[in-house]
């Protein structure tokens, strides 16, 4: 049965795949659509092997795929090189000369074909290691070829492994005086002859086929005109086939820009829609509870971003728009004192308010924060979580329906269908990139009949760059100073060499009454070995700080809650001076006593995470250190890392060298967004078209909302055909 269905959907390709050719030779066009959706099988010299292969591999499905699979360096090939002239430092090189030698020598896996190619000025070897018998029937001793490759020293001798050979003619010594594209690909692709070479010949046979009218321009005239942009459709011949820097330079930025600007241009358009069509409560007044709580129970002044922040979210729910803003903090900024004063605003205002927290303990610290900051005010505080079961629960949820608590706070178990709230007015979410979209937007069904206002507080720094792209569609708020008399944390960086004077260095802050973490890596890939480590590094530390002068904690993620919420409580307490952990205590572990952390592996941390993690200390009165131990080898992003980390205690900083080192895939909670599949910009490098591209988004959006003007006829189209191919962009809601 298998085979006949296999059978059948062969066969159905080959019928398709002939009709595309006879349209080719007939030289039929292919409407747009049509043609740059056709799948990649049906280009000639790739098939259904290779196609699959494309798919699997790189996620090439369609000629709109191939097109955009930009090339992600290039190789100057506008002269040739000398073989005299050449050392072990030549890099990549072209040549051209004649082919005098080419055998097969060893046998097994060290088989190899070994060439000599010969110019006027001297002798180069050849290597090939694969595709043997395929060379040996392809290249022809005594005939010229231009060979490209990367120079290599060995034995005494230089070779180039791998070369590029074509052979030598008027038509392809013209055409590979250019800028080469190379293209990313991987061994199985190389084997199939989807090598640089294959894929250049690919994207030379689409480009041939494809006419303007299969690219139409997006961009209106006076953008054009007015950014000095070339054509699209130019854009994309010259990224892929530039004759010069000049080319490559100016499609680089159109493509970019174009990229950019849609970007923008959607999350801004959805940001104006949402703001026109979904309304929200009207907080008209600021009350007793805000003005009793800013007079006589605030300890300290606001800072002046505090106060700024706080502004913008009093317009905001005072507008009757569905409020929808980001809070961002630095560690220790006061992000929490901040969102109290929002949420006494809703009290004052007659409406319920909830708070939600990724983990338990948490969601339980900011229980007791909030409990003991309002106490004797007349405000019901109350948490709710999923180890709060029976009786308990269904008291809570009772009070809760009938208005009679105030502030609920806790886990994920807020979201929950059984969850109900009487007149819920403002939803509060902390570190939101730990919640996926569905669980946020579960919030925003609880308010009735209008949803509640949105406020989603985050103290993972987000670079401006990444923010506009990640939260273009929200308004964001950032508190950018931290509370006045706050020490800076001192870091340094330590190898094993230095272990017994940071174990001395330990001792001394503990006989100050001060408390110690001791942080290992824990990745899921290497988790065994991770455990080992960590367990190895308490044994020793437990030799070095023995009972009963010392007691030690240890938490892990292979431990029951139960267990883990024992030892965490035995710190936070101060019955233990030493907490060895894994990152599970990056967040949500509050001990102001706490003045020393100790990173063992550092290299193995990005720099997101290791600011967090420092941010566990610092948060007394006491001068606080972070003790950065690493091995004598490291890599030179590992030392960039570290470098940053010893410079600067800026979050934001930090989250800017973090961006350009390991790029926005990669950084904390971006890629559940879905948005950040970029074909050719760079968030790292490109801030500045970001930057441009969004305030000319702003500006024609302000003007032409919908742009149903006639000069904005080109973006409408393309923006509407995008729509139909992307999901809603909602971050939060």
């Amino acid at each position: 049965m298998y085979v006949k269905v296999a059978f059948f959907s062969f066969l159905k390709k080959l019928i398709f795949y002939y009709l595309y050719c006879r349209t080719q030779k007939h030289q039929c066009t292919i409407p747009m659509s049509t043609f740059l959706q056709t799948s990649i099988e049906f280009l000639k010299g790739v098939g259904p092997v290779k196609a699959d292969m494309l798919k699997k591999e790189l996620g090439i499905h369609t000629f709109s795929d191939l097109l955009t699979a930009y090339p992600y360096r290039y190789v100057d090939k506008t002269r040739f090189h000398r073989i005299m002239d050449l050392s072990n430092e030549s890099g990549e090189v072209q040549l051209k000369g004649i082919l005098r030698k080419l055998d097969v020598l060893g046998d097994g896996r060290k088989k190899r074909l070994v060439g000599r190619l010969r110019d006027e000025t001297g002798v180069i070897e050849l290597v090939w290691f694969r595709g043997i018998f395929w060379l040996q029937n392809k290249l022809e001793v005594g005939k010229q070829y231009v060979a490209f490759g990367k120079v290599n020293y060995f034995n005494s001798f230089l070779n180039i492994a791998h070369p590029e050979m074509e052979e030598v003619s008027e038509q392809n010594l013209k055409a590979n005086l250019t800028f080469a594209p190379v293209y990313s690909s991987t061994d199985k692709l190389n084997n199939k002859g989807l090598d640089a070479k294959g894929r250049r010949s690919l994207m030379s046979l689409l480009l041939s086929k494809m006419s303007p009218a299969d690219l139409p321009e997006n961009l209106p005239e006076y953008l054009i005109e007015k950014m000095k942009l070339i054509g699209r459709h130019e854009a994309v011949n010259w990224i892929h086939f530039p004759k010069n820097q000049q080319q490559l330079d100016a499609a680089t930025n159109r493509l970019k820009f174009e990229e950019l600007f849609f970007l923008q241009m959607r999350l801004l358009q959805s940001k104006h829609r949402r703001k026109a069509s979904i309304k929200g409560y009207v907080f008209s007044k600021v009350g007793d509870h805000f003005h009793k709580f800013y007079k006589e129970r605030l300890a300290f002044e606001l800072t002046g971003a505090q106060k700024r922040v706080v502004k913008e979210i009093r317009q905001d729910m005072g507008m009757g728009i569905q409020m929808n803003r980001l809070l961002q903090g630095d560690v220790g900024s006061g992000k929490t004192v901040t969102a109290l004063l929002c949420i006494l605003i809703a009290l004052d205002n007659g409406f319920q308010t909830c708070l939600m927290a990724p983990t338990e303990i948490l969601a339980q610290q900011h229980f007791v924060g909030i409990s003991e900051e309002v106490d004797g005010m007349d405000i019901t505080v109350a948490f709710l979580s999923g180890s709060i079961k029976g009786k308990k629960r269904k008291a809570i949820l009772e009070r809760l329906l009938e208005g009679e608590i105030d502030i609920l706070i806790g886990t994920h178990a807020l979201i929950e269908d059984w969850v109900e709230f009487k007149n819920l007015g403002l939803a509060i979410t902390d570190e939101q990139h730990r919640f996926g979209v569905k669980q946020r937007a579960s919030l925003w069904k609880k308010g009735k009949p209008l949803p509640p206002h949105i406020l989603v507080m985050t103290a993972t720094p987000i670079p401006r760059t990444l923010a506009m792209t990640l939260y273009g569609d929200l308004d964001v708020s950032v508190i950018d100073e931290l509370p006045p008399g706050r020490k800076s944390i001192t870091t340094t960086h330590r190898n094993e060499n230095h272990r017994i004077r940071v174990f001395g260095f330990m001792k001394e802050e503990i006989a100050k009454g001060r408390q110690i973490y001791v942080v290992y890596p824990l990745i899921e890939e290497s988790e065994k070995l991770d455990l080992k480590n960590l367990m190895e590094g308490y044994e020793a530390i437990s030799r070095e700080f023995p009972l009963p002068d010392y007691a030690i904690s240890i938490v892990h993620g292979k431990m029951k809650a139960k267990d883990k919420e024992f030892e965490m409580q035995r710190f936070v307490k101060g019955e233990t001076q030493i907490m060895v952990a894994t990152t599970v205590i990056e967040v949500g572990v509050n001990v102001p006593n706490a003045s020393v952390m100790v990173i063992e592996s550092t290299d193995r941390f990005g720099l997101s995470q290791l600011h967090q993690l420092r941010g566990r200390v610092g948060r007394g009165a006491d001068q606080s250190y972070c003790i950065l131990m690493t091995d004598f080898k490291l890599s030179t992003d590992a030392r960039e890392r570290i470098a940053t980390m010893v410079r600067t205690n800026n979050g934001f900083d930090i989250a800017e060298a973090d961006l350009k080192l390991r790029g926005p895939g990669n950084m904390e909670g971006t890629q559940q967004s879905g948005m950040l599949n970029l074909h050719i910009a760079d968030l790292g490098r490109d801030g500045e078209i970001l930057r441009t591209a969004r305030a000319i988004a702003q500006r024609i959006l302000d003007k032409d909302a919908e742009l149903t003007h006639p000069l904005n006829e080109r973006l409408r189209n393309y923006m509407e055909a995008m729509g139909k191919k992307v999901r809603s962009w909602g971050r939060i809601i």
